[in-house]
């Protein structure tokens, strides 16, 4: 399941899209378009700024922006910056040890094969499609 902050790191990024001036967008401004917490913004551009996802500034014409072009970035690696790993069991995530059941496992093809098109999906939406 994707998290509150998961789906609020992609309004944040479909409002900088939106939003894609020669300036830096401040923070209030998001919050008050999208009605969410600054607060709780604060902790998501913060992982964002992190990532090499947005570019931010404090002071006087300070706030965030793009890094690339939205049609640039895709959803996918949004949300695993929010999320982490996107993967449905701890046995397909990256890194995971290797599952002593592997190999006589009857369900871990249906979990891969769906984790397969769920990653594909997400991977393969871009984030200029999200922009009205």
């Amino acid at each position: 399941m994707i998290s509150t902050k998961g789906r609020y790191a992609l309004r944040v990024m479909i409002d900088l899209a939106e939003h894609n001036e020669e300036r830096y967008v401040p923070l209030k401004e998001i919050a008050e378009r999208q009605g969410i917490s600054k607060k709780y913004l604060e902790i998501i551009v913060k992982d964002l700024v992190k990532a090499g996802l947005l570019k931010g500034t404090s002071g006087k014409g300070g706030g965030y922006q793009l890094c690339r072009k939205p049609e640039e970035y895709n959803v996918g690696e949004i949300l695993e910056v929010s999320e982490g790993t996107l993967a449905l069991v701890s046995c397909l995530a990256e890194g995971s040890a290797q599952c002593e059941r592997a190999a006589q496992c009857q369900t871990l093809p249906m979990w891969a094969e769906l984790d397969g098109i769920i990653h594909d999906y997400f991977y393969g939406k871009k984030l200029s499609e999200l922009v009205k």
